[in-house]
């Protein structure tokens, strides 16, 4: 069984779109069928979150940490419980390919870390998406870290100690200890994941913030 693991804080806006395209990945051909389950991790949501998730029949697992770290570990231990072998990442701002999943699987190694791109920049400055765009290697061999596209074998996962209860860069960490594992890990720019590009993000630190940090000087 492949597992999805998406964490969330008060995304009931967003939430349909991210579910959707994962549904849409799970599809794929080249799958073969294979069983797909998506957790939804409701960290400290206030909204309905919880009803999205349930609406398009993954499992809403509520925590109370206010933390991304705690949120995908906790996420990644429903799924490997299940059975996962293949634990795939994305966010709830986020709107993964068709071919997500597949593109994860044919590059047959231990870890894969995706590339992200913006399709709404209305809420920055051009400025801002110039700047991004100058720094950004959105190509095999970038070397970018994205909890919104991220793959590892449960194997690996495991061998690594897993995702650290850290507030911010949690992914970072991990791909750290994976490699310290000895972990084959792709960096690619096949996974394709749109992701949003809003002024006020949900985790501290990451993406979001980064952009808003162009906007400086």
């Amino acid at each position: 069984m492949i597992g999805v693991v998406i964490p969330a804080h008060n995304e009931e806006a967003l939430l349909d779109g991210c579910l959707e395209s994962v549904e849409r990945a799970a599809r794929h051909p080249s799958l073969g069928g294979e069983e797909v389950r998506v957790v939804v991790v409701l960290d400290d949501c206030s909204d309905g979150t919880a009803r999205v998730a349930r609406r398009w029949g993954a499992h809403a697992l509520c925590i109370d940490a206010r933390n991304v770290g705690r949120a995908r570990a906790e996420g990644c231990a429903w799924l490997l419980e299940q059975g996962a072998w293949w634990l795939a990442h994305t966010d709830a701002d986020s709107r993964v390919s068709s071919t997500w999943l597949a593109a994860q699987l044919a590059l047959d190694v231990d870890a894969v870390c995706g590339v992200v791109e913006v399709e709404d920049w209305s809420p920055h400055p051009l400025r801002v998406r110039h700047r991004h765009e100058r720094a950004y290697m959105d190509a095999d061999g970038h070397s970018h870290v994205h909890g919104a596209n991220l793959g590892v074998s449960a194997r690996a996962y495991l061998r690594a100690g897993g995702f650290l209860p850290l507030p911010v860069h949690e992914d970072v960490a991990l791909v750290h200890a994976l490699r310290r594992a000895g972990a084959l890990i792709a960096w690619s720019a096949g996974p394709r994941v749109v992701t949003s590009a809003r002024r006020e993000p949900r985790a501290r630190g990451g993406f979001g913030d980064h952009l808003r940090s162009l906007d400086i000087g």
